[in-house]
């Protein structure tokens, strides 16, 4: 029977950006968790408050052991709002699986206390350091997760609670509203997801590079309504951009059917005649790839329906973020991507190309908005997984 559990990634992992490396071992060290939803939190100090009575409320006899305490110290510490009142950035992850807390203990996030080196997620990223009388002189578990599936649920219920205040996109988070800063989105493509458990999660890592700070997240199966319209200013494009083609294998075509001459104006009806015929035909195999549903032979009314496909959407923030991020991805064909690019590392063709990101500001805002980054869709995912 599957379970549902959750992953708090560290503000302090955020802020370091071991974002990427974290999911990529969650992802990775075991087959039976899957990610079902994913959004960012700036945690009120209501959050804080509520969720570590919780935490302490679970302790057994009311009696925490030393390393309850320590979890329920640095919560207390380091999720909570600074002096000044700035949030911190948390990612919550909800994940479902069979025997979720057991997978998640023993084979993915690991020991507190480090059993290992390399391997867990805390094996990598969290720290257990005492001095030699035995006292913890440093301590950082990189996530937070629950002990048993009566406190995932009461926590859950929680974060849920808060979630229309506390979550969303996080636009004066990371940086201050006087900053000049931009937002832009990336879409970790079906294909990076469905070939490989860490190259989601490797990709998250050079975006990194950019500098620029995550303030969104969410899990994207897109409906071919959000497709066809996202999507949309490429279709105009392709019927201008193939028009030429469309011509010359009119003309190679009709040249080798006929054994004369075909007239230039022959060709040009011919050509304005397929030109939108074959931008739709290139436009629906985007829109395939991104849902597994050809638009032309699928119902209308099955449009709005999400698809098996799943991507990851981020929002990145920073100073000339949309160039920074467009770089880093690298060109639209991988082989003509510069090195150590998204796109030259794990792109295939002009199509499975790993990633999308927005080309404007302008574009950045409709893309949010049609596959709703602001929403929150994790109370309607906990409902069906129940």
């Amino acid at each position: 029977m599957n379970e549902l559990a959750y992953v708090l990634i560290n503000p302090y992992i955020m802020y370091k950006s071991r974002t990427g490396g974290v999911i990529s071992r969650l992802l990775s060290r075991s087959t039976k968790l899957q990610l079902i939803g994913a959004r960012m939190f700036a945690p009120s100090q209501g959050l804080v408050d509520e969720y570590l009575n919780a935490l302490k409320e679970d302790c057994k006899d009311g009696n925490a052991n030393k390393i309850e305490n320590l979890v329920c110290n640095y919560v207390e510490k380091r999720y909570a709002p600074s002096n000044d009142g700035s949030k911190r950035r948390v990612m919550f992850l909800l994940v479902e699986g069979e025997n979720v807390l057991e997978e998640l203990k023993t084979n993915v996030v690991g020991s507190i206390v480090r059993e290992n080196i390399g391997e867990t997620i805390r094996d990598t990223y969290g720290d257990y350091i005492e001095d030699e009388k035995g006292e913890v002189i440093y301590f950082e578990p990189a996530v937070i997760i629950p002990q048993t599936q009566k406190s995932a649920k009461k926590h859950i219920d929680i974060w849920m609670k808060y979630a229309e205040k506390d979550s969303g996109i996080l636009e004066n988070v990371a940086f201050s509203q006087n900053d000049d800063v931009q937002k832009t989105l990336v879409m970790i493509k079906p294909d990076t997801l469905a070939q490989s458990r860490t190259r989601a999660g490797a990709v998250i890592d050079i975006f990194a590079k950019t500098g620029l700070k995550i303030i969104a997240i969410k899990i994207i199966h897109m409906t071919v309504a959000q497709a066809m319209e996202f999507y949309g200013p490429v279709r105009e494009f392709f019927i201008n951009k193939f028009a030429d083609k469309v011509g010359d294998k009119a003309n190679e075509a009709l040249s080798n059917a006929f054994e004369f001459d075909i007239p230039v104006e022959t060709i040009e009806m011919v050509k304005e005649q397929l030109k939108v015929k074959n931008a739709d035909n290139e436009f629906g195999k985007i829109v395939s790839f991104m849902t597994g549903c050809n638009p032309w032979t699928t119902p209308e009314n099955e449009w709005p329906v999400a698809s098996k496909e799943t991507c990851i959407a981020l929002v990145y923030q920073g100073e000339n973020a949309i160039e920074k991020i467009r770089n880093q991805l690298g060109s639209t064909d991988p082989t003509k991507a510069a090195p150590a690019t998204v796109r030259k590392e794990f792109g295939r063709d002009v199509m499975v190309n790993t990633a999308h990101a927005s080309d404007s500001p302008e574009n950045a805002e409709r893309e949010m908005g049609i596959l709703k980054i602001a929403e929150n869709d994790l109370i309607e995912i906990i409902d069906k997984a129940k």
